[in-house]
Protein backbone atom coordinates (compact mmCIF):
# COMPACT_ATOMS: atom_id res chain seq x y z
CA UNK A 1 0.00 0.00 0.00
CA UNK A 2 1.21 3.48 -0.83
CA UNK A 3 1.55 6.43 1.53
CA UNK A 4 -1.19 9.06 1.50
CA UNK A 5 1.39 11.62 0.39
CA UNK A 6 1.45 9.86 -2.97
CA UNK A 7 -2.34 10.11 -3.26
CA UNK A 8 -2.22 13.82 -2.44
CA UNK A 9 0.10 14.43 -5.41
CA UNK A 10 -2.67 13.29 -7.80
CA UNK A 11 -5.40 14.99 -5.80
CA UNK A 12 -6.71 18.51 -5.55
CA UNK A 13 -4.61 19.76 -2.63
CA UNK A 14 -6.91 22.67 -1.86
CA UNK A 15 -8.05 22.45 1.74
CA UNK A 16 -11.60 23.71 1.72
CA UNK A 17 -12.29 25.37 5.04
CA UNK A 18 -14.64 27.48 7.11
CA UNK A 19 -14.34 29.21 10.45
CA UNK A 20 -16.28 28.04 13.51
CA UNK A 21 -18.42 31.20 13.40
CA UNK A 22 -19.68 30.52 9.86
CA UNK A 23 -23.38 29.72 9.69
CA UNK A 24 -24.31 26.18 8.78
CA UNK A 25 -26.24 27.53 5.79
CA UNK A 26 -23.14 29.29 4.44
CA UNK A 27 -21.07 26.15 5.03
CA UNK A 28 -23.62 24.07 3.11
CA UNK A 29 -23.41 26.52 0.23
CA UNK A 30 -19.62 26.12 0.21
CA UNK A 31 -19.85 22.32 0.33
CA UNK A 32 -22.15 22.44 -2.70
CA UNK A 33 -19.99 24.99 -4.53
CA UNK A 34 -16.83 22.94 -3.97
CA UNK A 35 -18.54 19.61 -4.63
CA UNK A 36 -17.23 18.06 -1.42
CA UNK A 37 -18.87 16.31 1.52
CA UNK A 38 -16.77 17.80 4.31
CA UNK A 39 -14.56 20.77 5.09
CA UNK A 40 -11.93 21.57 7.66
CA UNK A 41 -12.97 24.00 10.38
CA UNK A 42 -10.02 26.30 10.93
CA UNK A 43 -9.46 28.94 13.57
CA UNK A 44 -6.48 31.08 12.56
CA UNK A 45 -4.65 28.30 10.69
CA UNK A 46 -5.42 25.76 13.43
CA UNK A 47 -7.59 22.73 12.69
CA UNK A 48 -10.38 22.76 15.29
CA UNK A 49 -12.89 20.45 13.64
CA UNK A 50 -14.58 19.04 10.57
CA UNK A 51 -18.04 19.82 9.29
CA UNK A 52 -19.84 17.52 6.90
CA UNK A 53 -23.16 16.96 5.22
CA UNK A 54 -23.70 14.19 7.75
CA UNK A 55 -23.25 16.69 10.61
CA UNK A 56 -25.89 18.92 9.04
CA UNK A 57 -28.34 16.08 8.54
CA UNK A 58 -28.03 14.68 12.04
CA UNK A 59 -27.45 17.83 14.09
CA UNK A 60 -29.56 20.43 12.29
CA UNK A 61 -32.16 19.01 9.90
CA UNK A 62 -33.31 16.11 12.06
CA UNK A 63 -33.41 18.28 15.19
CA UNK A 64 -35.40 21.03 13.49
CA UNK A 65 -32.71 23.69 13.97
CA UNK A 66 -32.35 26.70 11.69
CA UNK A 67 -29.25 26.44 9.51
CA UNK A 68 -29.12 30.22 9.07
CA UNK A 69 -28.89 30.74 12.83
CA UNK A 70 -26.76 27.75 13.82
CA UNK A 71 -22.98 28.07 13.55
CA UNK A 72 -20.51 25.48 12.37
CA UNK A 73 -19.05 25.43 15.91
CA UNK A 74 -22.41 24.09 17.15
CA UNK A 75 -22.38 21.02 14.89
CA UNK A 76 -18.78 20.31 13.88
CA UNK A 77 -16.91 17.21 14.87
CA UNK A 78 -14.23 18.59 17.16
CA UNK A 79 -12.35 15.39 17.97
CA UNK A 80 -10.77 15.08 14.55
CA UNK A 81 -8.85 11.99 13.59
CA UNK A 82 -5.94 12.94 11.33
CA UNK A 83 -3.20 11.11 9.47
CA UNK A 84 0.31 12.07 8.44
CA UNK A 85 1.50 12.10 4.83
CA UNK A 86 3.44 8.88 5.55
CA UNK A 87 0.34 6.94 6.67
CA UNK A 88 -0.45 4.22 4.15
CA UNK A 89 -3.79 3.78 2.43
CA UNK A 90 -4.61 0.54 4.26
CA UNK A 91 -4.15 2.25 7.64
CA UNK A 92 -6.43 5.08 6.47
CA UNK A 93 -9.11 2.60 5.39
CA UNK A 94 -8.84 0.89 8.76
CA UNK A 95 -9.19 4.20 10.66
CA UNK A 96 -12.21 5.17 8.60
CA UNK A 97 -13.86 1.80 9.11
CA UNK A 98 -13.17 1.60 12.85
CA UNK A 99 -14.37 5.15 13.50
CA UNK A 100 -17.23 5.21 10.98
CA UNK A 101 -15.89 8.31 9.24
CA UNK A 102 -15.59 9.28 5.59
CA UNK A 103 -12.93 12.01 5.64
CA UNK A 104 -9.41 12.25 7.04
CA UNK A 105 -7.37 15.44 7.16
CA UNK A 106 -3.73 14.89 6.25
CA UNK A 107 -1.66 16.88 8.71
CA UNK A 108 2.05 17.54 9.06
CA UNK A 109 2.85 19.29 12.31
CA UNK A 110 0.07 21.86 12.66
CA UNK A 111 -0.35 22.32 8.89
CA UNK A 112 -3.29 20.71 7.06
CA UNK A 113 -1.96 19.43 3.72
CA UNK A 114 -5.17 18.00 2.34
CA UNK A 115 -8.25 15.91 2.94
CA UNK A 116 -8.68 12.29 1.91
CA UNK A 117 -12.13 10.79 1.47
CA UNK A 118 -13.22 7.18 1.40
CA UNK A 119 -13.89 7.72 -2.32
CA UNK A 120 -10.27 8.74 -2.89
CA UNK A 121 -9.10 5.54 -1.24
CA UNK A 122 -11.55 3.35 -3.13
CA UNK A 123 -10.57 4.92 -6.46
CA UNK A 124 -6.91 4.25 -5.66
CA UNK A 125 -7.58 0.63 -4.71
CA UNK A 126 -9.59 0.08 -7.90
CA UNK A 127 -6.82 1.62 -10.02
CA UNK A 128 -4.24 -0.62 -8.32
CA UNK A 129 -6.37 -3.71 -8.95
CA UNK A 130 -6.91 -2.76 -12.59
CA UNK A 131 -3.17 -2.33 -13.03
CA UNK A 132 -2.50 -5.72 -11.44
CA UNK A 133 -5.09 -7.38 -13.67
CA UNK A 134 -3.56 -5.76 -16.74
CA UNK A 135 -0.06 -6.89 -15.77
CA UNK A 136 -1.22 -10.44 -15.09
CA UNK A 137 -3.12 -10.55 -18.37
CA UNK A 138 -0.05 -9.39 -20.27
CA UNK A 139 2.09 -11.94 -18.42
CA UNK A 140 -0.28 -14.78 -19.33
CA UNK A 141 -0.37 -13.71 -23.00
CA UNK A 142 3.43 -13.82 -23.30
Amino acid sequence: MKPIQQLLKNHNSTVFQVSPSTTVFAALQLLADYGVGAMAVMDQDKLVGLVSERDYTRKVALLGKNSKETTVADIMTSSVITVSPATNTLACMSLMSQNNIRHLPVVEGARVLGMISIRDLMNDIIADHEQTISQLTNYIKT
